[in-house]
């Protein structure tokens, strides 16, 4: 949550898709419009996979504890599989997502090359 309250304007200038709970989470503390799915273990992440597979999303901030083992581990890690093979941006971080968003707004705001 800090890191979103932190790049609130990054993520109000593009559109955010994000399971249930976090989501849910992002949307009541910060009033971000996101387009929510399922949550993780019902099939949440399956439908990020989707979205990343019809480069409707270019991008993947996924923000987990290392130390914890998640019932849905099979479906993270299929997730993280496809947008390696997508070449995607992917932040499992904040130091790496704080990069990922810093290198997207400058891209942003540079002139384009004639």
């Amino acid at each position: 949550m800090g890191w979103a309250a932190t790049h609130l304007e990054f993520l109000l200038s593009r559109p955010v898709y994000a399971t249930a709970t976090t989501g849910t989470l992002l949307r009541a503390r910060l009033g971000l419009p996101i387009r929510l799915l399922h949550s993780g273990p019902q099939g949440g992440d399956q439908q990020i996979g989707a979205y990343i597979a019809r480069g409707a999303i270019n991008g993947l901030f996924f923000f987990w504890d290392p130390l914890t083992t998640h019932a849905h581990g099979d479906d993270v890690r299929a997730l993280l599989r496809l947008a390696t093979l997508r070449d995607i941006y992917v932040a499992c971080g904040p130091t790496t997502a704080t990069a990922i968003a810093s290198q997207l707004s400058s891209r942003e705001t540079s002139p384009v090359p004639a």
